[in-house]
């Protein structure tokens, strides 16, 4: 054993990565030695271990160096080194997406795959699979049924875990292989179950009564595989999310029955889909004693899910797990510090206002061992406290501070930066502590986003303050030192103050003249810009462009560019019509580990690609607005039918997204036949010429709105024509012949005011905007509404309308809000909802440039 042993200076000098300076030109010349005879098993498989790892490093071949590679590999099959030969199998795999004619070793792998080497079979199973496309697949579908059906686990789960990639691009091929997996289910080994239950339920996913069928048979049985009972109980509770009624109650019983499970996976695989389902904390009583059990346990694991799960389930429960706060105490000192976190943040959303000050030392002990992504879940907790807690603002946010200036990466200082302004923004009393400490932090922020977004705040926030000249300092040392994007920012937030404060404006004026001077082409066009506007003098004009401007959608606003340049370069761009950005909403939920945070994108741009499908659809300028889409059939018939409607300036294009649930069925020649309300002109309407089983298709048809914008509003017949062929359900193939003609009612569709106005968020000076328009035409009438409670009224009407949900006062609700018409007017809703005689009683008025506009909303609501 001694000849094993190294001294420490040897392992220290042997240390690194022996991969890390490979060439990959120098590599691919080294498969040459595959050629030899007889083959060097210990340096070919070297070779091809460093083709995997230059692969896995995301180095990037060629089409004829991938080709090159994979056919020099397949020269090795005539090893009989094990090592060796799973090797090239691995490389087989990885170098087929790449490299052309990889067909030809399909022989070979399945020769292996049939043979009686067990050792060869399951990688040659999955190499096989890999390459063979789906013409090709039928070929082998006879080996795949044996494989999946195999003594040997390995063989066995091999071939199920390819026949679940499969089913991506072949699923009526592997749903024949539903019987084979079917049995696999049963296998006494736990990883071949659990695959073989994955392919039967995937074969089942569009078939409710199936799904059904299958969960209910496996939860009455025993069932040995815990894995394979995760997955069940992760199918039970889609079954019970769908599925509100009484029917559902067995399958609650069965993820109840899965807490007294010996297996600790299927325990909390149990409790996690209780804590989802649930509505009330009686019902979640069960699955937090598990979770609670589980913060005691001595497994690390297990503490982490225990804290993890409790810490998601304050947002929506406080109360339920406030009964685990001593078990929460103990892990505050645990030592993984990923467990302390959760258990601290839990315990700052469930504990009480004098616990926070005692919980913050004890994080403030330990914040600086954790990883940011650990400290982001600290800042949106202390984020949430900031609203529970508003009289402790000043403590937190000077903690908040605290960890704004420790060292960390972008998206930790940008968590923290958010939770700050949230605070300004929020909490009146803490606006002038917050924007001091963010005024500090630019100072030596190094991360030219987050200073641009902090400059936005204090342009918008700064002149509301009590002294708003001590911000401009911060400000305008901003244009002195730093890049080209920040210094533009200043610039725009020193307009600001000159905009809203008037004793301000000379000294703002004087900064804007220096600034005319920067190297920088878009400060200077900035501070040109906005001194011009200051120096009219003009309130409307002031507020219109500096104060309260719309920001457009920045993809939209450039696709529109290009299309405007390219279809009516003569004519003038006008910007009202592009879509402005939407504000990213939080989700409610209480701790998140997120590592990525997802991009934002909206619906505008969503479908923007799929529109291109209409001929002359960019001549038509940007999408006003896109509307979320409407069921026009029910959830369980044979055609699954939406509806997306995408308001433009004049015209209106109905996208019907559509889904074939027949698998026995191929639609061909797919178009929605529309009873189109007087005014409307049908322009176009596209098509779809194939809709097989389970995938989705489009039908767009484009419509001119009318003259007149109170014809606007009006209701379209629908219905779904098409042209079936029958096909064969073991194939998926269509039979021969020409099919025969068939129709499908659909729901109706409904064009009213929501879906042509363009909502805009309620500022603090709406009642000055409302005044300033006194001089539009004005409509108004009064309305007795169906609804007996006003708050409910007042929502209803502000959904019906499409304006934000702003509603004040008690015994009478004023409504506010306002928003942009299709063809760019904008309009101001004012609506007074009172109880009266049982009922609710509302006066609404609009006003707008447009007097049709304004007629337009009364009679939305007549």
């Amino acid at each position: 054993m001694s000849s094993f042993k190294r001294d420490k200076k040897e392992e220290e000098d042997g240390g690194g990565n022996p991969f890390q300076s490979l060439d990959k030109t120098t590599i691919l010349q080294e498969t040459r030695y595959f050629n030899e005879t007889p083959v060097n098993h210990r340096k070919c498989t070297h070779i091809l271990t460093k083709i995997l790892y230059l692969l896995n490093q995301g180095e990037k071949l060629t089409t004829q160096e991938a080709t090159d590679a994979f056919f020099a590999t397949t020269k090795l099959f005539q090893s009989k080194d094990v090592v060796l030969r799973r090797m090239v199998y691995l490389c087989i795999k990885e170098l087929s997406s790449m490299a052309q004619d990889v067909i030809i070793v399909t022989s070979s792998l399945t020769k292996d795959m049939t043979g009686k080497e067990d050792l060869y079979r399951a990688a040659a199973i999955r190499a096989l699979c890999s390459i063979t496309d789906s013409t090709m697949l039928q070929a082998i579908e006879r080996y795949m049924k044996q494989a999946i059906v195999d003594k040997n686990p390995a063989v066995s789960s091999a071939a199920l875990v390819s026949a679940l990639h499969l089913s991506n691009t072949a699923p009526d091929l592997v749903r024949r292989w539903a019987n084979e997996a079917q049995e696999a289910i049963s296998s006494d080994n736990a990883m071949v179950s659990y695959h073989a239950l994955g392919v039967v339920a995937g074969s089942r996913k569009n078939d409710k009564l199936a799904t059904v069928k299958l969960v209910t048979k496996l939860a009455r049985s025993p069932f040995k595989s815990p894995y394979g009972l995760c997955l069940l109980i992760r199918l039970a509770a889609q079954l019970v999310d769908n599925d509100e009624s009484e029917a559902s109650q067995p399958y609650i019983e069965f993820i109840e029955c899965c807490l007294r499970h010996k297996s600790e996976i299927v325990i909390y695989e149990a409790a996690h889909a209780i804590v989802n389902l649930r509505k009330t904390a009686r019902d979640l009583a069960p699955a937090v004693s598990v979770l609670q059990l589980f913060c005691g346990s001595s497994k690390a694991s297990l503490r982490l899910a225990g804290a993890r799960t409790l810490a998601r389930l304050t947002a929506k429960h406080p109360t339920a797990v406030a009964a685990c706060a001593v078990d929460l105490e103990n892990l505050i000192s645990d030592s993984n510090r990923s467990v302390a976190t959760l258990a601290v943040t839990t315990l700052l959303a469930t504990g009480a206002e004098s616990s926070v000050d005692r919980l913050m030392k004890q994080i403030a002990s330990f914040v600086s061992e954790i990883s940011d992504e650990f400290k982001i879940v600290v800042v949106r907790a202390i984020r949430r406290l900031c609203s529970k807690f508003p009289r402790k603002h000043q403590s937190l946010a000077a903690f908040l501070a605290g960890m704004l200036r420790d060292e960390g990466g972008l998206e930790y200082k940008a968590a923290i930066a958010d939770a700050i302004i949230a605070l300004v923004e929020e909490n009146p009393d803490a606006k002038e502590s917050g924007l001091a400490h963010l005024c500090e932090f630019i100072e030596d922020c190094e991360h030219t986003a987050l200073a641009v977004r902090i400059l936005h705040l204090l342009g918008r926030e700064g002149p509301r303050s009590r002294q708003p000249s001590r911000y401009i300092r911060f400000i305008y040392n901003r244009v002195i030192l730093e890049s080209g994007p920040v210094r533009a920012a200043a610039v725009s937030a020193v307009a600001q103050f000159g905009a809203a404060r008037p004793e301000l404006l000379p000294n703002v004026r004087v900064l804007l003249a220096r600034c005319t001077l920067d190297d920088d082409d878009e400060v200077r066009d900035r501070a040109i810009y906005y001194s011009a506007i200051l120096d009219t003098g003009d309130r409307d004009l002031i507020n219109e462009y500096i104060v309260d401007v719309a920001r457009p959608n920045p993809v939209l606003l450039e696709k529109a560019l290009r299309d405007h340049l390219a279809t009516r370069p003569d004519e003038a761009f006008d910007l009202m019509t592009v879509p402005t950005a939407e504000q990213p909403q939080e989700a409610d939920v209480a701790v998140e580990v997120e590592p990525r945070r997802p991009v934002q994108i909206s619906r505008e741009e969503k479908y923007s690609e799929q529109l291109a499908a209409v001929p002359g659809i960019e001549r038509l300028g940007p999408a006003f607005k896109t509307s979320e889409p409407v069921d026009l059939t029910e959830a369980e018939t044979e055609y699954r039918v939406r509806c997306v409607k995408h308001v433009f300036a004049k015209h209106l294009v109905l996208q019907f997204e559509c889904v074939n649930t027949l698998s026995e069925q191929l639609l061909q020649n797919v178009r929605v036949k529309l009873e189109v309300p007087a005014g409307y002109n049908l322009l176009y309407e596209v098509r779809c010429e194939k809709l097989p089983y389970d995938k989705p298709g489009n039908v767009f048809c484009l419509l001119e709105f009318p003259e007149s914008a109170i014809d606007s509003l009006g209701t379209f017949g629908a219905t779904l024509d098409f042209s079936v062929r029958d096909c064969d359900p073991t194939t998926g193939l269509p039979e021969a012949g020409e099919g025969y003609e068939d129709s499908y009612p659909l729901e109706e569709v409904e064009i009213g005011c929501a879906e042509q106005i363009r909502s805009r968020p309620v500022n603090e000076e709406w009642d000055a905007t409302w005044e300033r328009a006194a001089s539009a035409p004005e409509a108004s009438d009064t309305f007795v509404l169906s609804q007996n409670d006003v708050n409910e009224a007042a929502k209803a009407v502000c959904e019906h309308l499409g304006i934000p949900v702003s509603a004040t006062g008690d015994a009478v609700k004023e409504v506010r809000g306002g928003g942009m018409w299709r063809g760019g007017a904008p309009v101001l809703v004012r609506a007074r909802l009172a109880v009266a005689g049982g009922g609710v009683t509302m006066h609404l008025a609009a006003r707008s440039p447009r007097e049709d506009v304004a007629q337009l909303l009364l009679a939305a609501v007549g």
